[in-house]
């Protein structure tokens, strides 16, 4: 059964930018998106995945995921808050 709840609406490659660059485009994509729309991200191991997760909180996105893949990158999960 597939969760519609937790499908993302768009997905972003970042594999293989460096920081902050994958932190600035990925608040541009989020950006542009609907109130409320999830978008996954597929980011590095390392820098990325360490500094990514929490810059976007502390601009008031939401985190919902942070998963490894068994291809080596991560599936980070955010949603663009209502307000």
């Amino acid at each position: 059964m597939v969760d519609v709840l937790n499908k993302p609406d768009e997905t972003l490659d970042l594999r293989g930018t460096p920081c902050p660059l994958n932190f600035v485009r990925t608040k541009l994509k989020l950006q542009r998106m609907a109130v409320g729309a999830l978008l996954e991200v597929w980011l590095d191991a390392g820098e990325p995945v360490e500094q990514v997760p929490d810059s976007l909180r502390s601009e008031g996105f939401l985190i919902e995921a942070l998963e490894s893949s068994s291809e080596g990158y991560f599936a980070l999960r955010v949603r663009r808050p209502s307000a």
